[in-house]
This record gives structure tokens, C-alpha cells and sequence, in this order.
């Protein structure tokens, strides 16, 4: 998996990609729609963020690659890349509980506040992980 050149694009499975770790400086798309809902892109080396609908919805720091990024009334599902380990945030269902799988390992069971934000650190060391977040 590479870095995503046009920093947002769907995917014919129906999914976005989205985010380049490569950029020296932060470059952003915005007005890109997709399923109805207008979506924003930020990225860089140091952070890489997602809004829809002018809505938080991820964000990593140091910033990410994330393919086949999807989302749905139980939660999301996405493989993330970075050349180290990073922290990922996600905007979710306010008070709500969510299983957190990563690279098919349970984290546990973890619980938004009233932001609806979810925390957590992914181990990248230059591979892919896949990430799934659900009800």
C-alpha cells in the first residue's frame, strides 16, 4: 500500500482513501463528495485529518495513508499506514460503546463521551494494519 497521491479518492468498492505522510507541507481537498455527503481532507508528515458534512470524523497523528475507509450506523472499518506508530482519533456516536479490533486483535471495549471522539494508538512500523470499530 502507498500514500494516496490524489490525498482523497473513492475506491469502486464503494470506500474512500485518503491522506499522504510523505507531504513535507500540508495540503488540504475540500468540496469532494462522495454517497451524498461533502467531505474534507488536511494531511501531511505530521497529521492527517477527515471532516464530513463540516463534521469531525478521523484524525492521526503523525498523519496517516487510510484505504478503504468506511463508515455506518455501527461504526467504522479501515487500514491505516504511517512510517510509526500513531494516535487515531475518531468521531463517532456520542456516549455510545465500541469494540475496537486491530490488525484483528481486540483492544477492548471502549466508550465515546459527549463529543462522540474515540482515542487509541495503532503500531505501524511501515505495514498496514487493519482497523475495525463497532457497536
Amino acid at each position: 500500500m502507498a500514500v494516496v497521491e490524489q490525498l482523497l479518492k473513492a475506491e469502486a468498492d464503494g470506500t474512500i482513501s485518503f491522506g499522504n505522510y510523505e507531504l513535507p507541507e500540508k495540503k488540504k481537498l475540500d468540496n469532494f463528495e462522495h454517497d451524498g455527503n461533502v467531505l474534507k481532507v488536511k494531511t501531511f508528515k505530521d497529521i492527517t485529518k477527515l471532516e464530513q458534512n463540516e463534521m469531525f470524523l478521523y484524525e492521526s497523528v503523525p498523519g496517516t495513508a487510510v484505504t478503504h475507509f468506511k463508515e455506518n450506523e455501527n461504526g467504522i472499518s479501515f487500514e491505516v499506514e504511517g512510517p510509526e506508530d500513531a494516535q487515531i482519533t475518531v468521531g463517532l456516536e456520542d456516549n455510545a460503546e465500541y469494540h475496537v479490533n486491530v490488525d484483528g486483535k481486540s483492544v477492548g471495549v471502549m466508550k465515546t463521551g459527549v463529543g462522540g471522539k474515540l482515542n487509541f494508538s495503532v503500531s505501524l512500523e511501515g505495514k498496514a494494519v487493519k482497523v475495525d470499530i463497532h457497536k
